[in-house]
């Protein structure tokens, strides 16, 4: 389906980033959502860094598609002033990569069976994020919809985008954490969050036990939800997250001849997940032209 340009968190292929690069372009992928470099968090880099950093993207032919930021990943009760200050410098590196989204969180609850009840302070905390990133109209705020968070529902998803109202705010939907979440993502959780999604995170996983696999090979109904997002007018980035160990039937779905052989293991599975993606991508095509 030409709706969807693949992008990748690389540093789940090594923290090295000549070999996350090496390894994208091996997988034919020219984009890359930046989370580690050389083992650094890109929340820890500093503007020098990343404008050296993003000279070598360019020299590779690779561009970046959004920030995967830790922001919004700290509990109620954590120091929000200096993440509020962290927040600003991640908006700077964003410029500096040409970045047009930055992904966040909705902070961890404590006690998720009351988390309804802090859905004021998310919300104001989220309202200083809009307010700051205004500065910054070029860049659109993502809001991952993370276990043990505040929006790990879709209906607690649904009410922070609806409270906000701002189209420099969407959701980047991830099926395999509403799975983890025990929640139906399709129809339910997408119907839902439909019409404020502007990013898509692929990676599946089994409600039996949470356990991840490559997309397609799990209950996140991976399939249906891109069939779903084309039908609906969809055009945007797919995002490599495989979070994959060797799981059962790994032999099975690895090319051999897509990954040099003294590659590790992080560089295979993430051609795993790439593989996997590719296939339903394909299938889609195919469909369309019957």
């Amino acid at each position: 389906m030409n709706n969807f340009t693949i992008t990748g968190f690389a540093d789940e292929i090594s923290p090295n980033v000549s070999k996350q690069i090496r390894v994208l372009k091996q997988n034919d992928i020219r984009h890359i959502e930046v989370r580690g470099l050389d083992g650094k968090n890109i929340s820890e880099l500093t503007l020098s860094e990343a404008r050296e950093y993003k000279q070598q993207f360019e020299k590779a032919g690779i561009v970046v598609s959004s920030i995967g930021s830790p922001i919004g990943k700290i509990k109620l009760t954590d120091d929000f002033a200096e993440h509020l200050a962290l927040f600003k410098h991640v908006l700077e590196l964003a410029v500096i990569f040409e970045s047009p989204y930055v992904r966040m969180f909705s902070f961890y609850i404590d006690d998720l069976a009351k988390a309804d009840d802090y859905q004021n302070e998310v919300l104001e905390r989220w309202q200083q994020f809009l307010e700051i990133a205004k500065e910054y109209p070029q860049i659109t705020l993502l809001h991952e919809n993370e276990k043990d968070i505040y929006g790990d529902t879709p209906e607690r998803c649904l009410h922070l985008l609806q409270a906000l109202n701002s189209p420099q705010v969407k959701a980047a939907f991830d099926p395999a954490n509403f799975v983890q979440c025990d929640v139906e993502v399709f129809p339910h959780a997408y119907h839902l969050l439909k019409k404020h999604i502007a990013y898509m995170h692929i990676k599946d996983a089994r409600y039996e036990d949470h356990r991840v696999t490559p997309a397609g090979k799990g209950d996140g109904q991976v399939q249906n939800v891109l069939e779903a997002l084309v039908a609906d007018g969809f055009s945007g980035f797919a995002s490599l997250e495989p979070h994959l160990s060797i799981f059962d039937g790994f032999a099975d779905l690895e090319s051999g001849d897509s990954i040099a052989s003294n590659e590790g293991n992080g560089a295979k599975l993430f051609t795993v997940a790439s593989e996997a993606l590719k296939t339903i991508l394909v299938s889609e095509m195919e469909q369309e032209w019957k």
